[in-house]
């Protein structure tokens, strides 16, 4: 489908409307998590991540061009300086209906209320495991009661919706899944529950022996909870549930058991500034190249991003039984 430099909208080839931009601000970040990093991992020299005055100048323009929903992401967000007057910068985009972020926690306890103030909207936390020397184990280098004080700061900061979002893994996690719904219900806030994804090569486990579909934690949580399903979205691929007699809703992001891709919406900017049109193959455009060579002028930026609308592949190609295809981890992808 050929779309015009006046579109108010961007719309893929397969008639599908990008209107969400997940933007990794770095790809650093203080946990080594089994599932997204490498252990030794190798990071972007500085000065090949871009500027928060580029993140800032690329988050407009595709504002400009209909995308209504931005999360700011990493690695870990939160250790990249300066990025709290980045969120104040793009939630002033008027256009913006929401400006969310993700994050691992270990900051929360003392930003939550700068994030909040800079006009973040929601915020999801990542949480895998209330064991505390099982998070060492899954995170390497992260200490739970540092994350639990987050969620708390979180809470009191008083984000619209809080989501928890736990990777869960058979034998490491996955017993706990119970365990975590009930500590949402408890908090007052939601949870998603991830199929992992196979990014990147890892050597703590085999991601095929480690798979826990998402139709296994139903079956764990109907053990103890009534779930009904929902009809609301919030932009992304979970699939909610409502826990009976709570306000908590429960997702499921599924993206071998029930893949998703038709129904894509987004794009991702990766901290060096590659626009990747697909989190599960390596279709992208530079988008730093373009705007170094052409600094400040939004219209040749914005004719790059419509045309790379054409290359958003159908749907991502995971197997399990694989090395990844993907060989970039999750960190340097935005999660």
């Amino acid at each position: 489908m050929r779309v015009s430099l006046d579109s108010s909208v961007l719309i893929d080839r397969f008639g599908r409307q990008v209107n969400y931009l997940r933007v990794s601000v770095t790809d650093r970040c203080d946990f080594r998590c089994q599932y997204c990093m490498a252990e030794e991992m190798v990071f972007l020299p500085r000065a090949q991540v871009l500027t928060l005055e580029e993140i800032d100048f690329i988050c407009r323009a595709f504002a400009e061009l209909g995308v209504t929903k931005i999360r700011v992401t990493g690695g870990e967000p939160l250790v990249r300086n300066g990025v709290i007057s980045l969120l104040q910068k793009i939630g002033e985009i008027q256009s913006l209906n929401e400006l969310v972020l993700t994050t691992n926690g270990s900051k929360l306890a003392t930003m939550a209320e700068q994030i909040k103030e800079a006009g973040v909207k929601r915020i999801n936390i990542s949480l895998d495991t209330l064991n505390k020397l099982k998070f060492k184990q899954l995170t390497r280098t992260g200490e739970i009661d540092c994350v639990l004080k987050g969620i708390d700061a979180a809470i009191a900061a008083g984000f619209e919706r809080i989501k928890l979002n736990a990777v869960i893994l058979k034998n490491r996690n996955h017993q706990e899944v119970c365990d975590l719904v009930q500590f949402a219900v408890d908090k007052g806030i939601d949870i998603s529950f991830i199929e992992e994804m196979p990014l990147g090569v890892i050597s703590s486990h085999q991601r095929s022996e480690a798979f826990y579909a998402s139709d296994e934690i139903k079956t764990d949580l109907a053990t103890k909870f009534n779930l009904s399903a929902l009809a609301d979205k919030t932009g992304g691929p979970s699939n909610y549930f409502l826990v009976e007699g709570a306000q908590t809703r429960v997702g499921f992001i599924s993206p071998h058991s029930a893949n998703f891709c038709s129904q894509c919406n987004r794009v991702r900017l990766t901290a060096e500034g590659k626009l990747l049109l697909c989190l599960g193959n390596e279709h992208s455009v530079d988008l730093k190249k373009v705007i170094r060579s052409h600094p400040g002028d939004l219209a040749i930026l914005k004719q790059t991003i419509i045309e790379a609308m054409k290359i958003k592949p159908e749907k991502h190609e995971f197997n399990l039984q694989e090395q990844p295809v993907i060989l970039r981890h999750m960190s340097a992808t935005g999660g």
